[in-house]
């Protein structure tokens, strides 16, 4: 994977576990969570905000339900402590202070 793609699956992770973090119940859908990416400058499609979602998974930070046209994500604690700065993992960008 280049450089650049990697990066963007990178930030586009974050995106996800934070808004998931300030959603209700930690929980949003796949078509909201791309409108997300795409307002916050990670340009993305459904199929890498799927395949995203997947990694997530694999790495215990997020999990979903559903598949084609409807799938409805939920953070886990794990995710949230990601999202919030409180720990790491290389696979995700780590948010900047303050944010």
């Amino acid at each position: 994977m280049s450089d650049y793609i990697e990066t963007l699956s990178r930030h586009r992770r974050l995106t996800i576990l934070r808004f998931l973090a300030d959603s209700p119940e930690y929980t949003s859908n796949v078509s909201i969570l791309e409108d997300v990416c795409n307002k916050f400058g990670v340009t993305s499609n459904r199929d890498q905000v799927v395949t995203d979602l997947g990694w997530l998974r694999e790495q215990g930070f997020a999990d979903y339900k559903g598949e084609g046209d409807f799938i409805v994500v939920t953070a886990t604690a794990r995710g949230v402590e990601i999202a919030q700065g409180k720990t790491r993992h290389e696979g995700v960008q780590r948010p900047r202070p303050g944010h």
